[in-house]
């Protein structure tokens, strides 16, 4: 952060220079040793994630690194990321579809757990474990997506296409997801206390899919083995909250893109991981406005310039933290706003469990 933003005008963002940045590789020691330490390590949902986070992380750096050390502003190119982005995603997708460890068991019908097993042993109430494509989707009663449901028009053998449809799809998740946390990562605490909140409302989805009972109570997917994952995400959320500490205004260390793209990458996968990829606009919805602060600006702005020969702002600048920056907000006042929203985001996505 602190490296792109020393010229931007902002009040009080000349006194950050020379602040440490690159801090998100404590974020990722502090979330791996204790991973290391603590998880099954042959689990796939655990590995993913640890790749994930290197992955990520190694691109992070390469771009801090250059900013920092090489002194280019401009870091790693665009296009350089991007395609780290769309490597993992594809890896992700390919990963999620295709290993034999990631299965799903799918609530029997009502008319099926009353003839055959009522009000029996919770796994009786769940079909066999099978590989399936579909997801949920929040706030209505069916609420179960099939992505083959893309191909309807090819019949029988959009069970056999489909892994096309899902992979694209986990490969803008990650690109979008990964984005938006390095778009937030504008002020400090901002990113870091955003992102906490959301992968801890993650952390319930995880263990409630990865729980046959709570599964069965909820009317939820049971995904085997995902419960794991929990013990991945409680070294997270504690790494998030321990550098919080330090990068609270006035931060101390500033993260860097070697955190901001981590942190978007292992949100990303673990809402893919639990089935609530489509959630995702609400539990990550400051990420989703950061971004479309973003487009809508530089869309507007270059629709202006050629309509008019000039161009045009919606915002003051973007992202959308630094237009309440230019409109004379503090800093520290912005961030606790943006918090508070992203409780509300948390609350209204854990609501939906049960609210259908």
């Amino acid at each position: 952060m602190g490296e792109s933003i020393r010229d931007l005008g902002l009040e009080g963002q000349s006194k950050k220079a020379g602040t440490p940045t690159m801090g998100g590789i404590i974020i990722i020691l502090a979330t791996l040793i204790p991973v290391f330490l603590l998880a099954k390590l042959d689990g796939v949902y655990i590995i993913l994630l640890i790749v994930t986070t290197l992955w990520m992380g190694m691109i992070g750096f390469i771009d801090d690194y250059i900013k920092v050390f090489k002194k280019d502003k401009e870091g790693l190119k665009g296009r350089f990321k991007i395609a780290g982005q769309v490597t993992l995603g594809f890896f992700v997708g390919f990963t999620l579809y295709f290993h034999p460890d990631i299965v799903v068991k799918e609530k029997l019908p009502q008319e099926e757990i009353v003839n055959v097993a009522p009000m029996s042993i919770p796994s009786n109430h769940f079909s066999e474990e099978k590989k399936s494509t579909k997801t949920t989707i929040p706030f209505v009663k069916n609420n179960e997506f099939d992505y083959k449901s893309f191909l309807w028009f090819m019949g029988e053998e959009a069970e056999d296409h489909v892994w096309i449809v899902f992979i694209i799809v986990v490969i803008f998740i990650v690109t979008a997801v990964s984005n938006g946390a390095n778009l937030t990562d504008g002020i400090d605490g901002l990113a870091a206390g955003t992102s906490a909140v959301m992968v801890a409302t993650l952390a319930i989805f995880a263990w409630v899919s990865g729980n046959i009972i709570f599964a069965d109570y909820l009317n939820v997917m049971y995904i085997p083995n995902s419960g794991e994952m929990t013990v991945f995400i409680s070294a997270f959320v504690g790494a998030l909250v321990g550098f919080l500490w330090y990068n609270a205004f006035p931060a101390q260390v500033f993260m860097g893109d070697t955190g901001s793209l981590t942190i978007g990458g292992i949100i990303a996968v673990l809402a893919l991981a639990v089935r609530k990829e489509l959630l995702l606009p609400i539990i990550a919805g400051i990420f989703l406005a950061e971004n479309l602060s973003v487009v809508m600006q530089v869309t507007y702005f270059k629709y202006t310039k050629k309509r008019f020969g000039e161009g045009k702002r919606i915002f003051l600048m973007s992202p959308l933290h630094h237009h309440y920056q230019k409109r004379g907000y503090h800093e520290s006042k912005i961030v606790t706003r943006f918090w508070i929203v992203g409780i509300f985001l948390a609350v209204i996505s854990i609501l939906t469990l049960k609210i259908r």
